[in-house]
Formats: structure tokens, sequence, C-alpha cells
């Protein structure tokens, strides 16, 4: 029997409508609004890198152009997020905690090995003095503790170990985050800080990794085993595969045929229901895309479903650069378009936009220039710049 077959424009317009990125970019963008856009979404990565803004707030805004940093904060300081660790750190919605005292029981047995290798010290025997100094003192940072402590110099990740057994503590949940001073956590007890009720509940394993499996599905449309897997980064790959097993047997989900954008179709799982959706086109408004963005987290899939080979080259040195430091997809319709390299210019309140390249087969005429301008504009205001300049070579050629 032939299998059902999601051509390459549904499937694209089906992901994005998943991603909240179909849609007009709208909303107030605070409170309730950027609560359900979190849920929606799952999560939300943290990062500190800061060309422009940071790449939580470009992903909130590319959705919500109202949004602004402080309802990010005002939503966390009201309980309704928690910071915990998906395929990186990221703030999720406070309702899904219990699931993740998995995670927390994980982390526990798997870290403590890997972090001696790692870091080459005994953080463990700093757990009693770590939870003692919060208890007595209330929420603290890294830099509170440690002071005697000799830490490497091979740069962000050579903790000293009060700050490694700060981030154990809180990977194995007994601290929670609960807050940042610039980009440094804060950490509280997290008997102190969430209600008994969720932290009270805990799922059994299999009912928690059902739920991240749904989850997940519900939130990527179609996916392989291996998509479920990755996305919350929690339930193991032979978890992902004998849960996809379960629910085709009971009919729950059922196996399909997604194009990419090469023609090749490549076998995922869907719920039967969604073969019979019509996703909305998405809308033609172009907008700049975090680097983060969870639509792009996956690069192997974002280069399978919209032709779009992409990587951020923060770590390759300048000479060996195919494109800038940290550039920025373009998004258009259901089609990423080119990337743009710029940054913020504090000095003289400035976005400079250094270079653009449209990816090959799309034209940069008027029209799109004018969408790009658009763009440009609201992106400057959300980073408090007041003016917008292009390098003389700005327009490149696709590579």
């Amino acid at each position: 029997m032939s299998l059902p077959r999601l051509d390459n424009r549904t499937a694209r317009a089906l992901f994005l409508d998943r991603h909240a990125l179909a849609e007009p970019p709208s909303g107030p963008g605070k409170g309730a609004d950027l609560a359900g856009l979190i849920d929606r979404l799952g999560f939300v990565q943290l990062d500190s890198v800061n060309t422009l803004a940071r790449a939580h707030d470009m992903i909130l805004f590319a959705r919500r152009p109202a949004y602004r940093p402080k309802h990010l904060t005002q939503l966390y300081a009201a309980g309704g997020l928690f910071e915990h660790w998906t395929h990186d750190a990221a703030v999720i919605p406070m309702s899904f905690y219990p699931h993740w005292q998995l995670r927390f029981a994980r982390d526990a047995e798997r870290l403590p090995a890997r972090w001696r290798n790692w870091h080459k010290h005994d953080f463990e025997a700093e757990f009693d003095s770590v939870l003692r100094h919060i208890r007595d003192h209330g929420p603290c940072g890294s830099s509170d503790l440690g002071g005697d402590e000799k830490k490497g110099s091979t740069g962000w990740w050579d903790w000293h170990p009060s700050k490694t057994a700060l981030e154990f503590l809180w990977r194995s949940g007994a601290l929670t985050v609960i807050g940042r001073d610039g980009f440094q956590k804060r950490y509280d007890l997290t008997e102190r800080v969430i209600e008994d009720t969720l932290r009270g509940h805990r799922p059994d394993p299999e009912e928690t990794v059902d739920w991240l499996c749904n989850a997940a599905l519900d939130r990527l449309g179609f996916a392989t085993s291996g998509e479920l897997a990755a996305f919350w980064d929690t339930v193991s790959p032979d978890e992902a595969k004998a849960w996809v097993a379960r629910e085709t047997a009971a009919g729950r989900v059922v196996p399909a045929l997604v194009a990419c954008a090469n023609g090749v179709e490549r076998k995922v799982i869907l719920r039967p229901e969604t073969l019979d959706e019509q996703p909305p086109a998405p809308t033609g408004r172009l907008r700049v895309l975090s680097p983060f963005d969870p639509a792009l987290r996956d690069r192997a899939r974002a280069e399978r479903l919209f032709g779009f080979h992409y990587r951020i080259e923060i770590f390759v040195p300048a000479p060996k650069r195919t494109y800038g430091y940290y550039v920025f997809p373009l998004l258009e319709g259901d089609r990423l378009v080119g990337r743009i390299d710029m940054k913020a210019d504090r000095d003289s309140d400035t976005l400079r936009v250094t270079a653009l390249w449209p990816e090959r087969g799309v034209t940069w005429g008027k029209g799109r220039q004018a969408r790009l301008d658009a763009e440009l504009d609201r992106v400057a205001r959300f980073a408090g710049l007041s003016a917008i300049t292009f390098a003389p070579d700005w327009l490149r050629d696709p590579l």
C-alpha cells in the first residue's frame, strides 16, 4: 500500500504554521499572549550573543513585533516560566515542570562522570557548602561563590568548583534559576521557588516519555523518531522508536512521505488528522530570524525542507568565513530568501548592514528591497537604534 504524501509546499506551510511563522506577525507580545506563544513553541532557547539583540528576544520579536525584552522578564518573574535544559538552556512554560523530573534524574545520573573528566576538579565536594550558602543567604550567582577557588584560563566554560556545583544542582533539580543579572544566572532552592503541587507531581518515566513525544509531534507537525527524541533532548532514540511503534499500532500516528526541497521523499510519522489539514498560506512579509530560531535549530532539516544550507560561523576565523560572524536568515513566505550580516553600532545609534547574500534563484528587486527596508525599520526600533546604514558593497552575489 502506498503511503500518503505531503508535497514540499504543503510540508513547508504546515511546518511554519506549527512554528508560528505562517500568520502575519502580530499581537501584544506580553502577558498571556507571550505565555501562549512560548507554549506553542514549547520552549525558547537562551543565548548570550548580542550583536543586535539576544537570540531569545529575536525569536519572540519575529513572531510578535510588539514584544520587548522586559515582557519576558515580567513573565519569568510572575512564575509563568522556568529555566532548564532542552538541547540547550531555555525558558519553558511552568506547567511543563513535572515532566522535567525525568530530565533532573537523568542529568543527575549522567553528568558527574562527564563533568569530572571535563573540569578536572571535585565539584561534588562543594554541594553541601553551596546549598548551605543559599539556604542561609538567599539567591546567589556564581560570582558570589568560590572566591578563593582556582579557575582555569581556557575561557567561558572553564568553571571553578562552586560554579560547577551550582550548575549541577540546577541541572539535577535541587536549585532553580530565578532570573539573571545581565546574563549571569541567579539560583535559589527549588523548594522556595516551585509550587508544591508542581514539585510534588512526579509522573512515571513512561508517562513523561509519552507526553514529550506527543508534545514534540504537536509542535513539529511531522517527524522521524529521531526528530522527536531531539526536540526536548530528554527522550532517548530507542524510547522514541518504541513510542512510534506503539502509537502506529494503535492508529494514533501513521507513516507518510514528505517531499524535500530537492525532490527526495523522506518517511515520517504524523497524526491521521494532519493529512486533512489545510495549513494557512504563509504570509509574504519578509522577516529576520534569529540563528537560533526553533524552525532552524535542526540545520539538516532546514536544508531538506527549505533547501537552505545554514551554519553560524562564530568559531570560524575571519579569513575563512563564507559569511559573517553571526548572519541572520531572511524568511519570506515559505522561502528562506537570503541571509544578512548586520549589527548594532551603539556608539553611533545605527544599525549597520554589512552584507546580504540572496539565495540562488532569488532576484533582489525593488519590491523585495521595500520589504527588507520595512523589516529593518522594525528591527532597528526593536534594538533601540535610530538610523540604518548599508556598506557600499552590501548586496552580494549568491554563493
